[in-house]
């Protein structure tokens, strides 16, 4: 089959994008509402771009008329956190991703515990596993979307989620979960090793 972006309703582009583009790693964005309260919500088109400068993207939805919380107090505050969503983050992230009434505290709903950011207002998820505090970079805006560009300046990781040396990911311990399509979401636990084969035996196995 084949689908002409051109033309096809935006509901339709959605669908396959989301269907076959994944898993996606999900972000649970906190940021600072203007009144001092916080704010979190749950994004899937989100990635890391760049490690010099270190670069990580969300893509949030947007209308003109109504602006999400997220994408507003970014704009405002150009800070923002992010939380890699594991298992333990999971039901908080679910209930951040309701759709309840702007400036309601989604951590406070969620009952989960926060502390100060070190470099930014926005708020950290006590325990998290992973946690990025970003400033914006740059924002790209068009009329149902923005893409918000953020650079890291400060990160923190669970201690047990590195290895001894505290350089790598200790997979037995940082599983991260990410999003497939509709309500279905991917755990990290089946991880296998693929090893490319040496340079030489590629070029030797040219013309079978």
């Amino acid at each position: 089959m084949q689908f002409d972006f051109t033309t096809l309703p935006a509901r339709d582009r959605y669908r396959l994008l989301t269907n076959f583009v994944g898993p996606r790693p999900i972000a649970l964005v906190t940021t600072v509402n203007p009144d001092g309260t916080h704010n979190a919500a749950p994004m899937s088109f989100f990635n890391v771009m760049s490690s010099e400068p270190p670069l990580l993207v969300l893509g949030v939805a947007s209308k003109p008329e109504q602006e999400k919380d997220t994408a507003a107090n970014i704009r405002r505050t150009g800070e923002f956190a992010i939380h890699m969503v594991d298992r333990a983050l999971s039901e908080a992230m679910l209930v951040a991703g309701l759709a309840v009434p702007s400036g309601v505290d989604e951590l406070a709903l969620a009952g989960v515990e926060t502390e100060p950011c070190t470099a930014i207002a926005a708020p950290r998820i006590t325990g998290a596993a992973c946690v990025f505090e970003c400033r914006t970079e740059r924002l790209l805006d068009w009329p149902n979307r923005v893409l918000v560009i953020g650079e890291v300046v400060q990160m923190h990781v669970r201690r047990d989620c590195l290895d001894e040396a505290g350089r790598y990911v200790n997979p037995e311990v940082y599983q991260p979960i990410a999003r497939l399509h509709g309500d279905n979401y991917v755990g990290s636990e089946d991880q296998f090793v693929l090893t490319a084969p040496p340079l030489e035996d590629v070029f030797k196995g040219e013309g079978g």
